[in-house]
């Protein structure tokens, strides 16, 4: 979910690290509460972070899927709405308030109000800052965008969704993430 409402508070990107507040991002030097969060928005968030939980157990791949955490990019604190990250990672940063690097595989959830280009600078941003592989999912339009460093590709309904760099072999339908 990428829309969001300024709040009238500067505080450093260093603070916001050290403690982050739920359901912000520090984004030009501003806290940003990430709002307009629908019923079928956290519905989508709870399956998708289920469906990562479950296949990363069974396929024995291990690591973490978190819902809502901090992560610094190199330019932002941001709090992906659904993240994985892998064992390697969380032992050396399971414990950190806030990751001090983009989660190696993200999604956004995308709301009707959010602007295109914002998201894909946002994808942009995590990219650049560690992250392997984002996946923007869009509810309205059934559509789910996978971007990587070198490649953008778009699964839409009747589709199998896969990944394509992180945890490697799991799949869903895309109208089944998205009813």
């Amino acid at each position: 979910m990428i829309n969001s409402t300024l709040i009238n508070q500067n505080i450093s990107l260093e603070d916001f690290t050290k403690n982050p507040p739920e359901k912000m991002e520090w984004v030009d030097g501003k806290l940003i509460e990430k709002n307009a969060m629908t019923l079928r928005h956290g519905k989508i968030q709870l399956k998708l972070g289920r469906y990562w939980d479950n296949y990363k157990n069974a396929s024995k791949q291990g690591g973490e899927v978190y819902t809502d955490v901090p992560c610094r990019t190199n330019k932002q604190g941001r709090s992906p709405d659904v993240a994985y990250l892998t064992p390697e990672l969380v032992s050396e940063y399971g414990n950190y308030p806030t990751l001090p690097q983009s989660f190696p595989l993200s999604a956004e959830i995308i709301s009707p109000t959010d602007l295109a280009e914002n998201v894909f600078l946002k994808a942009q941003e995590y990219l650049e800052s560690g992250g392997e592989e984002v996946w923007l999912v869009f509810p309205e339009s059934k559509w789910i965008i996978i971007v990587t460093e070198n490649q953008g590709l778009m699964f839409t309904s009747g589709q199998v969704v896969t990944t394509q760099k992180i945890l490697i072999g799991f799949s869903v339908a895309v109208d089944d993430l998205l009813a």
